[in-house]
């Protein structure tokens, strides 16, 4: 359980796109060999503190109260509608690993979730179709490319990641609909502001984590030391991840 619920903690912390919830949970952390470089353990250390008192404190809260007042039907339709609006980041990143086949069917479930689904808010693409849904980044892309982690750091709320991520983040960013990269040029961008994307990627991250919002505080009861647990943890996924 413990393993479970850190998998979809690094998952919705870890990457500013979309959550991503692997279906063989179970066989998330298997023994590896890897070691992390890890030259900014001072400054990870303290910015691991700074995220556990937000996370523990303000994002928790929060989650618990949202999850109390909007029905969970409502918040799997937003998660749905989410997942659907972010099709771009799977389907170009499949294109750029070559998974060809998976990008076609990327297309497909978008097409289905988008007419039959009303929108995106239901996932008839899974429920009805069984469709899988084949999830894919830029900083996958990059490692799938040969591009080394290199150092680990910790950023602000986002948690765990590396320069490698931090680069594929700016790709991610750029075919999001709720960002503003490159709003002047690419007109399915959403937010008119800066403020905009950031209340509607807090709004998502929200509503994702409040399906279970007591994830952190049991992964946290469990560490015997948080920062390099989530740090190994977090390395293991995304070599997990790229190598698939």
């Amino acid at each position: 359980m413990r393993k479970i619920l850190l998998t979809l903690l690094l998952s919705i912390f870890c990457f500013a796109n979309e959550g991503n919830f692997p279906e063989d949970l179970e066989n998330e952390f298997k023994p590896t060999n890897s070691v992390v470089f890890d030259p900014l353990s001072g400054y990870n250390r303290v910015m691991t503190s700074f995220n556990d008192s937000f996370y523990t404190y303000v994002l928790t809260p929060t989650a618990k109260g949202y999850a109390y007042v909007v029905p969970e039907v409502a918040r799997t339709g937003i998660n749905n509608f989410f997942t659907n609006l972010f099709f771009p980041i799977r389907f170009v990143n499949n294109l750029l690993q070559f998974k060809f086949e998976n990008a076609g069917k990327e297309v497909g479930r978008f097409l289905v979730n988008t007419i039959w689904g009303f929108g995106g808010f239901m996932d008839q693409a899974t429920n009805t179709l069984g469709m899988k849904i084949y999830r894919e980044d830029f900083g996958q892309t990059l490692g799938y490319w040969g591009v080394g982690q290199g150092f680990h750091i910790v950023l602000p709320l986002l948690g765990p990641s590396n320069p490698r991520d931090i680069i594929g983040l700016a790709g991610d960013f750029l075919l999001s609909p709720t960002d503003r990269l490159g709003h002047n040029t690419l007109e399915y961008k959403i937010p008119q502001n800066i403020g905009q994307a950031i209340a509607i990627d807090s709004w998502y991250k929200v509503n994702e984590y409040s399906f279970n919002p007591n994830m952190y505080e049991i992964i946290k009861r469990d560490a015997i030391d948080l920062y390099p647990y989530l740090r190994d943890s977090y390395n293991q996924k995304r070599e997990r991840e790229i190598n698939e």
